[in-house]
């Protein structure tokens, strides 16, 4: 499925999308409750644990409100198990030109990963115009972004990796941001003490920040 189909449409309401690792299903509806009651709807779970395609059927089953999708998906395999836990979306590191010809194919849109301008050049060929700026702190940040903006315009981006709720700013501000990806309202300790007041004054935070 084209990028720009659809993706445009995710961010209409959030600007910032909690990066969730879960080690267990069993927490993963309270926890979408209580991020979507504090205002961010639209939840990235990493496949980097057993539970978390579990998890992603879980909020997609149980959290209408919930727009779940995937992260750190890797190969075409990812994206299909992905689809078929019910994921609205699907967010990659970087890409490969086997994750581009599935994703053209895929029943939900990918959002691939890029650090360079050769990168995002060749996710527009594909088709793309909305991109995750990984790792965007050690990939240069909001300098980085602006230095982009002159040559790629149409380019629209998320950075992820690194940001705190400190920097959120910072990123927004600018023109081809539409939103911030990170973990600081979700910290792990939390997660798995079930610490769900915690992580719901942590995300009502996020309210504050706003894009343009």
């Amino acid at each position: 499925m084209r990028d720009d189909i659809d993706t445009s449409k995710l961010f209409a309401a959030t600007v910032v999308i909690p990066v969730i690792r879960i080690d267990s299903a069993d927490q993963a509806v309270q926890l979408a409750h209580t991020l979507v009651d504090a205002g961010l709807c639209l939840l990235e779970i990493t496949l980097r644990t057993p539970a978390a395609l579990d998890a992603i059927a879980r909020i997609a089953a149980e959290v209408p409100d919930a727009v779940v999708g995937a992260g750190t998906v890797l190969s075409a395999q990812d994206l299909d198990r992905a689809a078929r836990a019910g994921a609205r979306f699907a967010i990659s590191p970087g890409c490969t030109e086997s994750l581009y010809r599935a994703s053209a194919d895929a029943p939900l849109p990918l959002i691939p990963g890029v650090s360079t301008a050769s990168e995002i050049m060749l996710g527009m060929e594909h088709g793309h115009d909305h991109f995750k700026f990984f790792p965007a702190e050690a990939a240069g940040g909001p300098a980085m972004l602006r230095a982009w903006a002159g040559p790629l315009p149409q380019a629209s981006f998320v950075p992820t990796g690194g940001i705190t709720a400190e920097k959120a700013a910072d990123y927004l501000a600018l023109p081809n941001v539409i939103a911030v990806g990170g973990s600081w309202m979700v910290p792990e300790s939390a997660v798995a003490a079930g610490d769900w007041r915690r992580i719901g004054q942590l995300a009502r935070t996020c309210s504050s920040l706003r894009n343009r």
